[in-house]
């Protein structure tokens, strides 16, 4: 009994211990209670981490600002589920800025700088009754009391159009700052359109409602924001008249895609207008007037304000407004070079379905589906247009003009060159598919044929000057058959002007130069005997190998006589006659492209002896000087023209030399040692040599009399036959190099002031294109390669430059006279843009707001100039109901915080010591943004509860 009444006691007393370790504190008995406490500690533990730990464990930056950051904890309370957010800094000086664009909204509206927002998790994330608002904003209140924070806390309330807060802040003292705002969204009071009303809204909320404000003094500081708009560059009503315009013309059966922009274009002298005409980048501008803090009095201080210019503003700040298709990072947006030259990479893939151009004009040879549906061929005017343009009259080069300094190492044809436009008009000819460009093509060299059988000089090709290797193929052919038309041509005047039939002229060119009988009876008697003396001498002279008689010494001046084609007296004398030499006037040596350089090599390297191959092959050049030199000098030899011609072959006695010349002076020993000491060369005296031979062979003609070494006629038809030949992928990778040259040619020529990071990435651009191209100029392309990816993505690279060149190019353009803000303007964007650069990756971020510019005192006209004065017919003017215009523009967006500062008295503080706390507090602040169709007011409040 004992033990078992014992081990009862035991029992009772476990049972009562566990009864009193479940005992509940009934501190924190209710729910709401329970709510304020799971704030508080989440407060406290905000608390405690700080900003530098709470970005460590991952706080989210806002995307307006770079400084304030936010994190949340999600809290329930009965049925419903809050999200409580901390915003801060994180660099907190405490200094707060009024107008800083990166404020946070309630920042800008309240003065404050880091502060909890507190919402509900719903649809709408406000608070639509007034008692719980009243509530959540209460248990927050207590929750920050209980850890000792400053931190102002808002709650969302009413519709969220409104955008309506109510606020409170324990301020450490027994002062409480309560916060109001909200938001008038359509009819706007009268009297709150103007400053005097919204000074007077102000003054009623510490003022007695039977005061008079307009006659009753308060000493009210204030600060005012002012944003003006620029009218919209692409204005629509502008619009509607020019095509009006457009109309009436195209009905006069004149050109109409001539006179369709009659409207100055922004871009009108930029050097890419002739091609295609690019939207403004730049959208408009917003200025920003700022008024520093000031103080009035009475209301019609305010009324004075409002009629003052903005001129008068201590700081004006510029915004650029930049179109949504530069922002939003995307590419193959916008019309320019680089779609067009991406539709050419497009074709360039196509061409390798067929050998013949003439396959892609008919669809139902070329078999391709997709050349049927998409690919579309303009009409024969627009054809005619395009061909008119490029083989207009008068069109002549002499030289091309030298473009950027990296230029050269793309393998195409220059700007100005008749195959660069032809390229150029191949990007908008039709959508640039592969049976456009083949028809283009066609038609062309139709037209270059045309200019051959006539005669007529190609246009925007020179006519003289050496073929430039570095140049594509195409414009080497075309720079040929330019001299060869020059060179017929000039056959054929000398023909006519000379009076000669065809017989003749060839009879006259023939290698013996010999002159027919039946022109004797045609020349005048004193030109025929000279004439029949020099082909007598000449042809005697072809005849020597080399030996002449020292008495013709003796004659000199009917040597003289019979001279011809002299440019002029060298410093030798020759070897068989007492005679200064005479230099010869020769023909140029004969033209060749770069496909006959490698044939003449791919000889050579077959023949093996290069030497010998090569003097057979620059044997009629050899043979032409030969003559020339013959004619200019009757009584030259062999040794003579090889001192001239190649002086190495010839070795002198240097010690007698050196002797005579110790004697007598240099220019004495020319005149009087003679015959020249000195012998060939052992190259040039082996037997049989071939220049002897030649020289032996060649006749005394002067260049004049020759025969041509270039045959225009040959190689004319050549050209024109590779021309009519050329494979598909053959011109199209000719093209793709040429239009990615000549189109950054036609950007590089646009005038952006000093903006040096535009011109580092025109140099980046060349590098970029010479290096991608470099496949297509080897010849190592294949249909659908990782090559044509490359020039994918090189037309990527290309359409970036060419945004930034607009955006640079318009900036200049709108502050000519003030080059400074377009400087930095644009530097801002380039910073922007550059992360994009070359990747086309797209950000998703079409609201960005570029960073203000602050303006200058003189550069305050060149502003207020963007601001020209709205006419009438301008749908979205408003009715001017506000002050403070500026050229009859009135602000867009107005803001204006008020404020009453008061000296705490001793008396409202828990210290026994008020000197401690004596200072000057903001008891009232008042924010006001808004226009005449909208408002927004935000009211704070210190008091003593």
């Amino acid at each position: 009994m004992a033990s078992s009444s014992k081990g009862k006691f035991a029992v009772e007393e476990e049972d009562n211990e566990h009864e009193f370790e479940r005992f509940d504190d009934f501190t924190i008995a209710s729910s709401w209670e329970r709510f304020i406490s799971e704030i508080e500690a989440v407060c406290r533990q905000w608390l405690a981490d700080g900003p530098k730990n709470l970005l460590q464990k991952g706080a989210v930056p806002l995307g307006f600002s770079k400084s304030l950051f936010t994190v949340k904890f999600e809290l329930k309370y009965a049925t419903k589920s809050y999200c409580m957010e901390y915003y801060f800094e994180a660099n907190n000086d405490g200094k707060g800025a009024d107008w800083n664009d990166t404020l946070h909204d309630l920042q800008l509206s309240f003065g404050v700088k880091e502060f909890l927002v507190i919402a509900p998790q719903s649809a709408s994330g406000v608070v639509l009754d007034a008692p719980e608002a009243s509530k959540l904003l209460s248990a927050v209140a207590i929750a920050l009391s209980n850890c000792s924070s400053l931190w102002p806390a808002f709650v969302p309330v009413h519709d969220p159009s409104r955008e309506a807060y109510i606020g409170i802040q324990n301020m450490g003292t027994i002062f409480t700052r309560r916060f109001e705002a909200d938001r008038i969204g359509s009819q706007v009071p009268l009297k709150l359109m103007h400053l005097e009303g919204l000074h007077e809204l102000f003054i009623s909320k510490f003022g007695f409602s039977t005061f008079d404000f307009s006659v009753h003094l308060f000493k009210v500081h204030f600060k005012m924001k002012l944003t003006y708009k620029t009218l919209p560059y692409d204005d629509d009503d502008d619009d509607d008249q020019v095509q009006g315009v457009d109309t009436g013309t195209s009905d006069s059966g004149e050109n109409p895609e001539g006179d369709v922009r009659k409207k100055t274009q922004w871009d009108d002298d930029c050097p890419w207008s002739e091609w295609y005409s690019a939207e403004d980048p730049v959208k408009g501008f917003d200025l920003i007037a700022i008024w520093s803090e000031g103080t009035v009095q009475s209301s019609s201080e305010m009324a004075e304000l409002e009629n003052a210019s903005p001129h008068e503003a201590e700081k004006w700040f510029i915004v650029p407004n930049f179109s949504p298709n530069l922002t939003d990072g995307s590419v193959g947006n916008i019309i320019g070079f680089a779609s067009q030259l991406r539709l050419l990479v497009n074709a360039l893939n196509v061409s390798f379905e067929a050998q013949f151009l003439e396959d892609f004009v008919s669809v139902e040879n070329s078999g391709s589906e997709n050349l049927k549906s998409s690919s579309v061929i303009p009409p024969p005017t627009v054809l005619d247009r395009v061909l008119k343009d490029l083989f207009q009259d008068g069109v002549q080069l002499s030289n091309f003009t030298e473009g950027h300094k990296n230029s050269r190492a793309i393998k195409s044809a220059p700007l100005e060159s008749l195959f660069a436009q032809f390229c150029l008009h191949s990007l908008w000819f039709g959508n640039c598919n592969i049976r456009a460009i083949a028809v283009l093509w066609i038609e062309f060299v139709r037209e270059v044929r045309w200019c051959w059988e006539e005669s007529q000089p190609l246009p925007r090709m020179p006519t003289n000057g050496v073929i430039d290797l570095s140049t594509c193929l195409v414009n080497q052919k075309l720079h040929m058959l330019a001299i060869c038309i020059e060179k017929k041509r000039q056959l054929s005047q000398k023909y006519e002007d000379s009076g000669k039939n065809k017989d003749h002229a060839y009879a006259q060119i023939e290698v013996a130069g010999l002159v027919k009988e039946e022109l004797s009876h045609k020349m005048t008697p004193g030109k025929e005997s000279s004439r029949k003396q020099d082909s007598s001498s000449m042809s005697e002279g072809s005849l020597k190998s080399g030996t002449s008689n020292p008495g013709v010494n003796s004659k000199a001046g009917e040597a003289d006589h019979i001279r011809r084609g002299s440019a002029g007296v060298a410093e030798m004398m020759l070897l068989k006659s007492y005679q200064k030499m005479h230099i010869p006037f020769t023909q140029d040596a004969p033209l060749m492209t770069e496909d006959m350089h490698e044939e003449r090599l791919h000889a050579v390297e077959a023949f093996g002896d290069s030497f010998n191959f090569s003097a057979q092959l620059e044997r009629d050049i050899l043979s032409s000087d030969m003559s020339a030199f013959k004619a200019a000098n009757p009584d030259a030899v062999f040794e003579d023209f090889i001192r001239w011609h190649s002086p190495r072959d010839w070795e002198t006695d240097d010690f007698e030399e050196s002797r005579e010349v110790s004697k007598k002076g240099p220019m004495e020993m020319l005149k009087n040692i003679w015959p020249p000491q000195g012998h060939l060369s052992e190259r040039m005296s082996e037997r049989g040599n071939l220049w002897r031979t030649i020289w032996n062979n060649a006749p005394a003609l002067p260049a004049s009399e020759q025969k041509p070494l270039l045959d225009p006629n040959r190689e004319g038809e050549k050209i024109l036959h590779y021309l009519e030949t050329l494979q598909p992928h053959q011109l199209l990778e000719q093209m793709v190099c040429t239009a990615f040259r000549a189109s950054a040619d036609t950007l590089n020529q646009t005038t952006v002031g000093e903006l040096k990071e535009m011109s580092t990435k025109m140099d980046q651009l060349y590098l970029t294109i010479a290096s991608k191209l470099k496949p297509l100029q080897a010849n190592r392309l294949s249909a659908d390669s990782a090559a044509v990816e490359d020039l994918r993505r090189l037309c990527v690279v290309f359409e970036h430059v060419e945004k930034l060149l607009t955006v640079a190019a318009s900036l200049h353009r709108k502050f000519l006279p003030a080059p400074r803000l377009s400087e930095v303007i644009f530097r801002d964007f380039y910073n922007f843009y550059l992360p994009q650069m070359g990747t086309g990756t797209v950000r998703g971020n079409t609201d960005v707001e570029f960073g203000k510019q602050p303006a200058r005192r003189h550069e305050r006209d060149v502003i207020a100039n963007m601001f020209t004065p709205p006419t009438a017919n301008q749908s979205w003017r408003k009715v001017l109901s506000m002050g403070n215009l500026l050229n009859g523009h009135e602000p867009v967006l107005r803001e204006i915080i008020f404020s009453v500062r008061d000296r705490v008295k001793g008396s409202y503080y828990a210290s026994s010591n008020p000197k401690d706390y004596q200072k000057e507090i903001e008891t009232y602040r008042m924010y006001i943004c808004g226009t005449s169709n909208d408002l927004r007011v935000a009211l704070s409040v210190a008091s003593c509860d």
